[in-house]
């Protein structure tokens, strides 16, 4: 039925009378400006979302096929391979990294099974850095893998300052540590590698350096020492702020106590497991290269895992702080398991691709997966991250409506939007921000993955659903998104003379937070 000119009008003109007559009604109906108010801004961007739309599609056009057989839609979660992830961890030796990671050596100290491993990812990098160095082979590139490998030995040395700096709280009360100051400045005869210097005023420091760390090696190598020194010169600058600092070499120019990193990281348990269980035929640079990559990032997903662990007991307890500080935490660690991801950019294509055909590395038959899902770590932190959407009603003080209506919504709004706020509120909010920087994090994680994984091995490798589903679906924190949304579309209308509509709303959420 075609409408007359004067309807026409009308309905063109509705979102504005509709809009006229709410904000009349904002003058008798006070309890329901934040709601009308969201409905004012729901309607206008729905009109402008209309003018952005394509043309109106004719009411003949073809209709999906009502058989919901064939429409395929792609699984949040991909279901795990047990063979192949079994095959996984049997190359990498995992078992044995994982005994060495689970190790409770020091019941006392709360934070070991978080620190430990990120020592250990530290020093098998360092072990990478010499392999790195003594690959003879003329084609390789090496002065970018010398940039890349001290830049991830910086970024992880940084990480682990930000772990040790929770340890001012009481966490490290049972650390493994030495205090370094001696009345007398005398050095025992099992340590060879002591040093004993004095400030003028102090008393004597005696310096401990790791016995059994590749580090004080590499800065005795002419090839290396100078990637060793400005890792040494990055151990002192980072650990400023932390109550002890490693003991790997470092100046320790303020004196502090030294972790026992021989005991701690137990060095040489660990290159033990330096090479990968794949047949005697190919063992070479390349496969040692792939291997070495992976232990580096299962080692950080271990301490990714442990670290959502103290999450989620900060968040039962209420430490919105504490917790906000852990979850910055986690959101560097995705960022750096794609700066791990990256080295395999260096690797040769020709020497890659045969390396990948010799241990069979390729997608199961019949399954759309990417390989990065063979890693169950991987699986367990991408849905454990996930969770954290369950935690935002519980940080929020409110329940979910269970008719649907927008109670969380709401309660971020008015968190998000308080001039003066207390220090709970502002570390409630810190913690908002750090949920949906972890999201960020984790998406950019795996579209870098495909991305690596087409210019690696080819687009026919990076042809999985689940893979882009990843960073393709959804936000995670969809009220958080709808109420920065709406709270964005608050300041544009006040910026904008929008008046009675801004001030109610201001009004409104001021007597809810009194409430």
């Amino acid at each position: 039925m075609r409408l007359s000119s004067k309807q026409t009008q009308i309905k063109q003109h509705f979102p504005v009378i509709l809009n006229l007559f709410l904000l009349l009604l904002l003058n008798f109906h006070p309890y329901t400006h934040t709601h009308i108010y969201i409905y004012i801004c729901m309607v206008d961007l729905q009109r402008k979302s209309r003018k952005m739309a394509t043309p109106e599609i004719s009411a003949r056009s073809a209709r999906l096929p009502s058989d919901k057989s064939h429409l395929s839609v792609p699984s949040s979660s991909p279901v795990e391979d047990a063979s192949a992830t079994a095959a996984y961890e049997l190359y990498l030796r995992l078992p044995e990294l994982a005994s060495l990671w689970n190790a409770k050596a020091f019941p006392e100290w709360r934070n070991e099974t978080i620190l430990k491993p990120a020592l250990q990812a530290l020093e098998i990098t360092f072990r990478f850095i010499s392999m790195g160095l003594s690959d003879p082979r003329p084609y390789s590139n090496h002065g970018e893998w010398k940039r890349r490998l001290e830049s991830l030995a910086m970024h992880e040395v940084e990480l682990i300052a930000l772990i040790c700096e929770d340890e001012e709280e009481g966490g490290g009360s049972g650390a493994p540590i030495v205090e370094l100051r001696s009345p007398s400045g005398v050095l025992t005869r099992d340590r060879s590698s002591q040093e004993v210097w004095q400030v003028p005023g102090a008393s004597p420091v005696v310096s401990r350096t790791s016995e059994a760390s590749l580090l004080p090696r590499l800065a005795t190598w002419e090839k290396s020492e100078g990637i060793a020194s400005r890792i040494l010169l990055n151990i002192e600058c980072q650990m400023h702020r932390c109550p002890f600092t490693l003991g790997l070499g470092e100046p320790n120019l303020a004196g502090k106590p030294n972790l026992e990193y021989d005991l701690v990281v137990r060095p040489s348990d660990l290159h033990s497991v330096k090479k990968p269980s794949s047949p005697p035929s190919i063992r070479n640079l390349e496969n040692e290269t792939l291997f070495t990559i992976h232990q580096i990032l299962e080692s950080w997903l271990f301490v990714a895992r442990e670290l959502l662990k103290r999450i989620v007991v900060r968040l039962d307890g209420k430490e919105w702080e504490k917790a906000a500080s852990d979850c910055w935490i986690l959101e560097q660690i995705w960022k750096l398991l794609s700066r791990v991801e990256d080295l395999h950019l260096l690797m040769d294509p020709d020497d890659f691709l045969h390396l990948k055909n010799q241990l069979a590395i390729q997608a199961t038959p019949g399954s759309s997966e990417a390989l990065c899902f063979r890693s169950a770590a991987l699986l367990e932190l991408t849905r454990l991250s996930n969770d954290l959407k369950k935690r935002v009603p519980f940080i929020l003080g409110v329940e979910v409506d269970p008719k649907g209506g927008p109670r969380v919504q709401d309660a971020a709004m008015i968190l998000f939007h308080k001039q003066s706020r207390d220090d709970g509120a502002v570390s409630r909010v810190h913690l908002l921000q750090a949920f949906q920087a972890i999201e960020g994090a984790m998406k950019s994680f795996f579209f870098a993955y495909r991305q690596l994984t087409v210019t690696v091995m080819g687009s026919l490798e990076a042809t999985g659903e689940s893979l882009a589903h990843r960073f393709l679906e959804p936000p995670y924190f969809p009220s958080l998104d709808a109420a920065k949304t709406f709270l964005g579309e608050f300041w544009r209308r006040e910026r904008g003379g929008g008046g009675a509509a801004a001030a109610a709303f201001t009004v409104n959420t001021s007597a809810s937070a009194s409430k």
